[in-house]
């Protein structure tokens, strides 16, 4: 098998047996870079970077032999390293993936034991059994695995709201976790390791993956490219890892970067308004921001609801209703151009909530008011705390 996969025509291509996978698709045209094919020499090549890391002082991966001299330190959770949301990449040596629409998970793995955690280390293992069943099938005795969980349409894009209506639907869309970091592999911590090397040995130990676990490929383009054909195949952006770079736990250093093509992020609701014609339960819900430690109003939100989703939703809002407008920049002086305004008159129809639930909106733009424009309810999100939700980068500008 060669070393370095081959430029070749785009062709669509089976993820799993019976479904057509965009990124595989993108793979096949753009050529993933340096994350090697699977094979034994990109182990090797890890066992020798581990070799010269462990001589130095660092962790790393033993020796094969001594494996079973010195008892394998336990595999446990890692908080995720973040990255930072920008509205173009910076000039660079970057290695470029696809931004999935999912929840971030970390599976953690001991002799045979798999435990799934969200990013803010919530249990997952028993909401994906497809997943746990796939990654207790690696070959490795102990390690700690970075990727992120999504659903597929029939198109292979993930899309957030299939994960999220999974469970109301009849037709359950297929999931898959893609994996692209390896952080501990039998026994050793991996994250001062630099990241070629660590996707390197992921790749290799995945293979050629199953339905339920595939590597995440790594493309050798530039960020205008990939975005241009993110773009075109209705993906949501692409995420730009330095080269070289180590793995920094729960931190957003700048190493790595995220670039949407579209406006698409987390909120934190803090009211709603009463229903109107023949809605139930409510009509919009209020979403904003933390800047500086305070609760920023965003805007309302009122699509993207199913009768069911207003009925539980409207549960979960009388369980944290408040008194008080929970937002610091309200009221407003003015009406927004686009409808979004909030001033005392409207304010009193709102009933406020704590606000603790987060969700994912869709949206065209920012306003120059700093209100959404067309926003788009996508689902709830458990694996995100409500301060940390912040207003993030506008998406990349299209190439003509």
């Amino acid at each position: 098998m060669p070393t370095r996969t081959q430029k070749r025509p785009l062709s669509p291509l089976k993820d799993g047996g019976r479904l057509r996978t965009t990124i595989a698709a993108m793979a096949g045209k753009t050529r993933a870079a340096r994350a090697r094919n699977p094979s034994a020499d990109a182990v090797s090549r890890v066992r020798k970077s581990a070799a010269a890391a462990e001589a130095s002082g660092k962790k790393a991966l033993p020796p094969a032999r001594r494996r079973s001299r010195a008892p394998a330190e336990p595999a446990r959770f890692i908080p995720p390293m973040k990255a930072l949301s920008v509205d173009a990449v910076p000039a660079g040596d970057w290695r470029l993936e696809i931004k999935l629409d999912g929840y971030r998970a970390i599976a953690v793995l001991n002799d045979g034991a798999v435990e799934l955690w969200s990013r803010n280390y919530k249990p997952l293992t028993a909401d994906y059994p497809e997943v746990v069943a796939a990654l207790r099938s690696l070959r490795l005795s102990n390690g700690v695995i970075d990727g992120e969980i999504v659903a597929l349409d029939e198109g292979g894009r993930s899309r957030f709201q299939l994960l999220q209506q999974r469970d109301l639907s009849p037709k359950r869309s297929p999931i898959v976790y893609y994996v692209f970091d390896l952080l501990h592999h039998d026994g050793r911590s991996l994250v001062r390791l630099p990241l070629e090397e660590r996707q390197g040995a992921l790749q290799a130990l995945v293979g050629k993956g199953t339905p339920a676990l595939r590597f995440s490929p790594v493309f050798e383009t530039t960020p205008d490219k990939l975005l241009d054909e993110v773009r075109r195949r209705g993906l949501e952006g692409i995420i730009a890892k330095a080269a070289g770079s180590l793995y920094e736990p729960d931190r957003r250093s700048g190493a790595w970067l995220k670039c949407k093509v579209h406006g698409e992020q987390e909120f934190v609701i803090g009211g709603f308004t009463p229903p109107k014609n023949s809605r139930p339960h409510f009509g919009a819900i209020l979403v904003g921001y933390y800047a500086n430690g305070e609760f920023m109003y965003a805007g309302k939100v009122g699509s993207g609801f199913d009768h069911a989703l207003l009925g539980s939703l409207h549960r979960e809002f009388l369980k944290r209703r408040i008194d008080e407008c929970p937002f610091a920049n309200l009221p407003m002086s003015r009406k927004s151009r686009f409808g979004a305004g909030m001033n005392r008159s409207a304010m009193r129809e709102v009933t406020w909530v704590r606000p603790e639930l987060v969700c994912q909106v869709r949206f065209t733009e920012w306003t120059e008011d700093g209100m959404l424009r067309h926003p788009v309810f996508l689902g709830l999100r458990t694996d995100k705390r409500a301060r940390e939700v912040v207003r993030e980068a506008p998406p990349a500008p299209a190439h003509n």
